[in-house]
């Protein structure tokens, strides 16, 4: 069986600043160009990064369907992401 490994992955998000001071993120961009548009935010909590280690603010997100997680550390947005070498 084959195991999946991941990887911390530093992404750009463009961010709506909202009038309570909570922040809802809009779209993810990759440093190689791709651009994944968010369809919605169904929560957000401080949460550990199991995969790749770390902290910070979890937001569970939806992109084309799909449940993916999107964390906030300190300003920085990082994903979990398969790592393909």
């Amino acid at each position: 069986m084959k195991h999946t490994e991941f990887v911390k992955t530093y992404v750009n998000v463009i961010v709506q600043h909202n009038s309570d001071g909570s922040k809802t993120p809009l779209e993810i961009r990759f440093d190689n160009g791709r651009r994944f548009e968010i369809d919605r935010v169904t929560e957000r909590r401080r949460a550990a990064a199991t995969k790749v280690g770390g902290t910070g603010i979890r937001y569970t997100i939806f992109i084309r369907g799909q449940e993916r997680m999107l964390f906030e550390d300190e300003g920085l947005w990082f994903v979990e992401a398969i790592c393909t070498q």
